[in-house]
């Protein structure tokens, strides 16, 4: 969608944007690393892609574009050989070569205490063939159609530099040394980071000499700091200010309709009691009910989606329950969104063996996607309904992802942005049965597991055709909703606002970039 440019009246202006050196950025989640590899989350990713770059890049509608890769094409059914750009150098002056991107497939697997790996995007690579410094093979099993979609998730670094740095040298600023078009100079975990611009890029000179990365999660802080000039451009626009914001003095809003669909997880790992659901009196149940289909559907069909859009979205969001938006590969078009059915789900529960429902506490995030803690209040209230009495407990992102990626929960929100513009990357991240060694269900964090669902993703992981594999696609989504593996609510629209004079390129993998703000054409 186009931007909204509003009216030019009101509070004055700093000094104009084209001929500011600095820009200042007020991002709603926290960066929880600056190590690339650490968290496959979007921030993270959003904020290594102005520090470090991938052997492919994606546009901002998801379109593959030559990155450090120039060129890229299959050998044979088995290996991709990509031949990579010449005069590329990292920020600290060492040349860019083939040896970096063998070693940085090597470090994936080795980061200790990934909350969400990467090795997702690597688990189709069996082997690595340096040709000569600037050609690399990659050796598959079998056809590996996704390969080159798959590495454009991979930020690239530097063998001589990061041979056996860790996490921490990367957040302590030691180790963040990329090739993109702008160096880390400051870090401030929770806070701020500053960054430089790479005046040697490979793509092209940046706009911004400097920019000021402010992590502003407060919802109302981020509105009242680009209202009072603190900050020129922020994201995640709250749907509660976007009115005002539109009706505000020289305050323009870039939006598109994005990727990002958002889901609750239920206890899929545990037999017995589940540590979060109990009677009506308080003690644990002796079976976990998240493990009968009944139940689960039970409380799919206890969701108001239409409500959830247009009460608490404030319809920045369509209702779905699947991961992919309207028209978009791997989109199944006749998975209709179910209408809420208490009563029906009032029958499946007593079907279940829980004619009186049962106690459930439901976690979530109270800082990481717009309206997070409203939608999992209003689910709780939907689900109590039913019978299932819910309390909603929320925390800022970072303490609740670690619990979740323990298995702590027995109910609990999160949502998964498709970068890549296809469902593969995020079926496979989200649904796939968890094996560490072969990267699938990385961000599985309920432990889900369908033979089935595994069986269909992988075939078409290995479909060359792309007509057979988007059916193959769609087939293993029919899979995962029937079996309501994931309750999926909406996909979300991304929002942004700026001052007047600067322009901006909405994305729809939501990424917030420096590189995507210039200063307005005059």
């Amino acid at each position: 969608m186009r931007p909204l440019l509003m009216a030019a009246a009101g509070f004055a202006l700093a000094a104009g944007a084209a001929q500011a050196q600095t820009l200042r950025m007020g991002v709603g989640a926290q960066i929880t690393s600056t190590d690339p590899h650490f968290h496959n989350i979007s921030p993270n990713n959003a904020f290594a892609s102005m520090v470090f770059d991938n052997l492919l890049e994606t546009d901002d509608r998801a379109r593959l574009t030559p990155g450090l890769a120039e060129s890229w094409r299959p050998v044979g059914e088995d290996s991709w050989e990509f031949t990579l750009r010449r005069g590329v150098r990292f920020h600290n002056g060492s040349d860019f070569t083939a040896e970096d991107v063998a070693f940085t497939l090597e470090r994936i697997p080795t980061v200790v205490n990934s909350p969400g790996s990467f090795r997702t995007y690597t688990q189709g690579v069996r082997g690595v063939e340096i040709v000569d410094s600037h050609t690399i093979r990659f050796r598959t099993a079998g056809p590996a159609p996704l390969l080159p979609t798959d590495l454009a998730m991979v930020p690239m670094l530097d063998r001589q530099t990061h041979q056996g740095a860790t996490t921490e040298d990367f957040n302590a600023g030691r180790a963040a040394i990329g090739t993109g078009p702008y160096r880390m100079t400051m870090h401030r975990p929770g806070d701020r980071i500053e960054l430089q611009r790479n005046d040697t890029y490979w793509g092209g000179r940046p706009a911004w000499q400097t920019i000021d990365y402010r992590m502003i999660t407060n919802d109302a802080a981020r509105t009242a700091a680009l209202l009072a000039g603190d900050v020129d451009f922020i994201d995640q626009v709250p749907t509660t200010d976007t009115a005002r914001l539109q009706r505000a003095p020289r305050i323009v809003l870039s939006e598109v309709d994005s990727m990002r669909f958002v889901y609750f997880f239920v206890d899929h790992m545990r037999d017995g009691p589940s540590p979060f659901i109990t009677d009506h009196d308080g003690r644990p149940l002796p079976r976990n009910p998240m493990r009968d289909i009944r139940v689960r559907r039970a409380l799919s069909l206890a969701l108001d989606r239409a409500a959830i859009v247009s009460h608490v979205m404030e319809g920045a969001a369509t209702a779905t329950v699947q991961v992919m938006p309207p028209g978009a590969f791997g989109y199944v078009p006749d998975l209709e969104v179910p209408r809420a059915d208490p009563e029906a789900a009032r029958r499946l529960l007593a079907e279940a063996g829980y004619p009186n429902g049962f106690r459930l506490t439901l976690h979530g995030p109270n800082d990481r996607y717009p309206n997070d803690a409203r939608i999992s209040q209003a689910v709780g209230q939907m689900w109590t309904r039913i019978g299932v009495r819910t309390q909603v407990e929320v925390a800022p992102f970072a303490s609740f992802v670690a619990r979740a990626s323990r298995q702590e929960f027995s109910a609990f929100l999160v949502s998964w942005g498709s970068s890549t513009g296809e469902p593969m990357a995020g079926l496979r991240s989200v649904a796939a049965t968890y094996n560490r060694e072969r990267g699938t269900g990385s961000v599985n964090r309920a432990r889900y597991s369908n033979p089935a669902f595994d069986a269909a993703l992988e075939a078409a992981g290995r479909e060359l055709n792309d007509t057979r594999r988007e059916a193959m696609l769609q087939q293993a989504t029919r899979i995962l909703v029937e079996d309501v593996g994931i309750i999926s609510t909406h996909l979300q629209k991304n929002v942004w606002a700026m001052r007047q004079g600067f322009a901006h390129t909405p994305r729809v993998d939501e990424r917030t970039r420096g590189q995507d703000v210039r200063p307005a054409a005059r």
